[in-house]
């Protein structure tokens, strides 16, 4: 994979909006952070300020702003500024030919789910991060840092507690994957990836228990999850039921997905739409060990007996 360069005080990052529209004013707060704390210097889209309907703009609009940043050699970083619904919409009207010249760090999560899978497609690494919209909701304080980590070149090493669904093992692989809606709705277009010997990680928000369900069905009926090296669940938040009850939680319709499977599962890991919601950097090779005692998601190609130090 290509791997973009670090960022360095004084680079210039882009901001657009690849999906729904946004109001500019919860943009102040990132764009202070990016320029006062980080040292960077901001670019805006056109998109950032445009409205089409629900959209941050008409395909079009949206499409320019993407193409006109990922050609400009004095952009080093590109954020969406949120997600919501649209990003699979221009995608493909995109030329990434220059990223694989002068690759650049391309950032967002849930719907830009999307986007960082087509990525991977043509070799090139990208963080599943917080967007700017959510850089100061409270308590996201650590997501935040772990973004600027890995955007300055920090190394990727995670620590969280145990959960008791877990599924202890090791594992290791190209870490891929983010929003579970946008994973199914993928399925068999350009932007689809072969989830075999890879680390998979999901999150999704505000969907109906029977639809998570359904499209982890859609998952293993199209042979996603057979393969896998490890998996791990992030937060499945404000999720809804029928009147007549579903009967199980979505962690729970999750680990009934891959039971027939020995790959380890990590559950109740800080990312997807709440607060802590930890940067990943998709397409890159990482290790993942599930203990009795902690889980440890780290850089590299190593195995060892780490689970028990």
């Amino acid at each position: 994979m290509l791997q973009p360069n670090q960022l360095k005080q004084g680079d210039t990052v882009g901001l657009l909006a690849l999906a729904c529209k946004v109001d500019f004013e919860l943009l102040t707060p990132a764009i202070q952070i990016l320029e006062k704390e980080w040292g960077l210097k901001v670019v805006l889209g056109n998109s950032v300020t445009a409205v089409y309907h629900q959209f941050a703009g008409d395909d079009n609009t949206r499409a320019n702003d993407f193409q006109r940043m990922i050609d400009s050699p004095e952009i080093k970083a590109i954020f969406s500024v949120r997600g919501g619904y649209g990003s699979s919409r221009i995608i493909d009207m995109i030329d990434f030919t220059s990223l694989r010249t002068d690759p650049k760090w391309i950032v967002g999560f849930s719907d830009i789910t999307a986007v960082h899978c087509h990525l991977q497609k043509q070799e090139l690494e990208s963080i599943h991060g917080v967007m700017p919209k959510l850089f100061a909701q409270g308590g996201g304080e650590e997501s935040l840092e772990s973004l600027r980590n890995l955007l300055f070149g920090g190394r990727l090493k995670y620590q969280v507690p145990p959960s008791d669904m877990n599924r202890l093992g090791e594992g290791k692989g190209t870490i891929i994957g983010g929003n579970l809606a946008l994973l199914t709705h993928i399925i068999g277009s350009n932007s689809d990836l072969d989830f075999s010997n890879k680390i998979l990680f999901l999150e999704d928000v505000g969907e109906y228990l029977y639809n998570i369900d359904r499209m982890m069905i859609q998952l293993k009926r199209a042979k996603k999850l057979a393969n896998l090296s490890g998996l791990i669940i992030g937060h499945f938040s404000e999720c809804k039921d029928n009147e007549t009850p579903f009967g199980k939680t979505p962690q729970e319709i999750i680990q009934e997905a891959v039971a027939a499977y020995n790959f380890p599962v990590c559950y109740d890991f800080p990312v997807g739409h709440e607060a802590e919601n930890w940067a990943i950097p998709c397409g890159r090779e990482v290790y993942l060990s599930v203990g009795k005692d902690k889980v440890v998601l780290e850089e590299g190609y190593i195995m060892s007996d780490r689970m028990s130090e």
